[in-house]
């Protein structure tokens, strides 16, 4: 049995925010993806991901899906030489401080009563209730494969003082924040949320003293830009932002309102379509069982939310792909 919680590890140190109370634990930071494998060795690498399986059991690595090829090589090489199925390797489209959010989530999460395969699957869905994105002074190098800009936006782009509110996350969305007198609305979330913020070389006042109220939050924080934001939003005139729930009582309440399966693969837990540890997707309903049967990580090991009524999402209507 393992009395610590599941290891969630990064590929970034930026990913790390600050633990907002005594139980969440940090993150774990990996070495083999921060640094050059020519100045951090295979061996290295293995040593170090050993080590948190042993003192872990399980280990979550979130990698972003904009990471170089090299370390996403290393991660899967990693996992491959040691032959373990207690790594999870769980790649997320999210921004950056989209992504160090979620990482916060799974921190916070990590000492409740779920097992590891129900905590990596969660990912997938806990990233459909982060609002993440950027006010923007530019959108003329933003990648259209994450947020359609439009022609139009693309030349408004380039006139002096122009800035944009861009969402990435859970849809995207593009919007004109100056000029001309339009107004800037980007969809709101519909539940209780904490906003954080990161500035970059634009003044975050639209985002502190416009957004804010309108997505009604219930606070506002500002964060550490992370070193990586500059390049996925492709300028640095920009101030990064992320909305989401900050209460542990509704997240676990969230991820435990979803059905759990058994992987016929590995045995783990999971929730939603895919095992997060093995990859193995979800049987046609016909041939799943009833009712799970597996807890791997028994609740004595675990720190559980105070019980009470709590204000949880609709889980009945998640996007699609949520679940």
């Amino acid at each position: 049995m393992y009395a610590l919680p599941t290891a969630i590890a990064v590929t970034d140190p930026d990913l790390v925010l600050p633990s907002p109370d005594r139980h969440t634990p940090s993150a774990a930071v990996l070495q083999s993806a921060v640094r050059s494998p020519r100045t951090y060795s295979l061996d290295q690498a293995l040593t170090e991901t050993h080590t948190l399986v042993e003192h872990h059991g399980y280990v979550i690595a979130l990698c972003p899906s904009s990471a170089p090829a090299p370390v996403v090589r290393r991660l899967h090489a990693v996992r491959s030489v040691l032959e373990s199925d207690r790594i999870a390797i769980v790649r997320s489209d999210l921004p950056p401080l989209g992504l160090a959010v979620l990482a916060l989530q799974l921190r916070q999460l990590s000492v409740c009563d779920f097992s590891p395969g129900v905590l990596a699957s969660a990912a997938r869905l806990l990233s459909h209730y982060i609002y993440a994105g950027a006010l923007l002074g530019s959108v003329a190098r933003l990648d259209r494969g994450r947020i359609d800009v439009t022609l139009e936006s693309h030349a408004k782009s380039w006139l002096p003082g122009s800035q944009f509110a861009a969402l990435a996350t859970p849809s995207p969305e593009l919007v004109k924040v100056t000029g001309g007198g339009e107004e800037a609305e980007l969809a709101a979330p519909g539940f209780a949320t904490r906003l954080l913020y990161a500035p970059g070389r634009l003044a975050p006042d639209w985002v502190t003293g416009t957004l804010a109220p309108a997505w009604k939050a219930q606070d506002v924080t500002e964060a550490r830009l992370p070193a990586e934001s500059e390049r996925w939003w492709a300028t640095g005139r920009l101030v990064e932002f992320a909305a989401a729930i900050p209460d542990i009582s509704v997240l676990y309440q969230l991820v435990s309102s979803v059905r759990r399966d058994d992987c016929h693969w590995c045995g783990l837990e999971l929730i939603g379509d895919r095992c997060a540890f093995c990859a193995a997707p979800l049987p046609p309903p016909g041939e799943r069982p009833a009712q799970p049967t597996r807890t791997l990580v028994p609740a004595s090991h675990r720190l559980r939310p105070a019980a009470g009524p709590v204000s949880a999402p609709d889980t009945t209507a998640l996007p699609r792909g949520a679940t």
